[in-house]
This record gives structure tokens, C-alpha cells and sequence, in this order.
């Protein structure tokens, strides 16, 4: 059951950065994002482990920093367990190392990695700024078509369509 996230606008947070590194967890936001836009998860063959919603998502958020004519990278999680909120001290390094260079980091995650990554910033100017509102927990059945393709279909109680539990 992973936490439901949805876009917030960050840009007035961005005015003034001439660089930004956006930080991605690869397992909540993919998913959330996948079923908001009621697209496969992962479509293995088509994209690999990449979910193309959460992809596209990046990408639009690069493209309107591009075009202000903001330097931009990405830098994702992987983690012996693979969510961004629970870092070890070598992800939290790995950050700190990438994150030189750039006046802000951009937190695709939950609240918690947004925590993992003010901490591992701490002794940086870097601003650390959360792109993504958690508003609950969201549960989903997963299921696998022909050919390795994972959807996520979101369910909700009764009475609380479109928004999180």
C-alpha cells in the first residue's frame, strides 16, 4: 500500500535557481502517478522498469525549467530496498556528492525521503524543496498482463472517489 502523492506547482519555490537536480523515488510516485493517469505501471518490453507517466512527468517539469533557462539533472534512488524513504548512509552521500553544483533539489517523494534528503543537504546552501503532496495512503490491486505488463488499479472506500484514504 504506498502513499498517495500528487504534483504540487513548486515553480514560485524555483523563482531565482539557475540549477536544479530533481530527486526521484522509484516506487510511490511512479505508481501514483501511473494511476492517476490510468496508464500501465510498468510495460516491460515497451519501457523496461520505467513508467512512462512518472517519466513524462519529469520530463515536463525539466522542460519549463529548461525553457527559464534553468540548468537541470536527474538523480534517482536505488537502494537495497528500493524506496527513497529509507536511505543508507551511502544513498544520502551518493546525493550530497550530486547535489554540488546545483542551488536546488527538487524532492519527487513522500515526506519522509524529503526528510532523507534535507538531512543529507544540511550542510549545503542547496535549497530542498518537495514536488509532490502526500495526502494519504492509497490501496491498488496489482495485476500482470500478457506481455509483463503491471497495472495498478486504485481503490478507494465507498464514497471517496478520486481522493485518498
Amino acid at each position: 500500500m504506498p502513499v498517495n502523492l500528487t504534483p504540487r506547482d513548486v515553480s514560485s519555490e524555483l523563482e531565482g535557481c539557475n540549477s536544479v537536480l530533481i530527486a526521484s523515488c522509484p516506487v510511490c510516485p511512479p505508481m501514483c502517478l501511473a494511476m492517476q493517469e490510468e496508464e500501465p505501471f510498468i510495460e516491460f518490453f515497451k519501457h523496461g522498469i520505467k513508467t512512462p507517466a512518472f517519466e513524462d512527468h519529469i520530463e515536463s517539469i525539466r522542460e519549463a525549467l529548461t525553457e527559464r533557462g534553468v540548468r537541470t539533472d536527474v538523480f534517482s534512488i536505488h537502494t537495497p530496498t528500493p524506496m527513497m524513504c529509507l536511505w543508507t548512509e551511502r544513498q544520502r552521500a551518493r546525493l550530497l556528492k550530486r547535489a554540488k553544483g546545483f542551488d536546488a533539489v527538487l524532492i519527487l517523494a513522500c515526506d519522509s525521503g524529503t526528510v532523507s534528503a534535507k538531512d543529507a543537504l544540511k550542510d549545503t546552501d542547496c535549497q530542498v524543496i518537495q514536488a509532490l503532496d502526500m495526502d494519504g495512503v492509497i490501496n491498488a490491486t496489482t495485476s500482470i498482463h500478457f506481455p509483463l505488463t503491471v497495472v495498478m488499479e486504485r481503490h478507494d472506500e465507498p464514497g471517496a472517489a478520486g481522493r485518498a484514504m
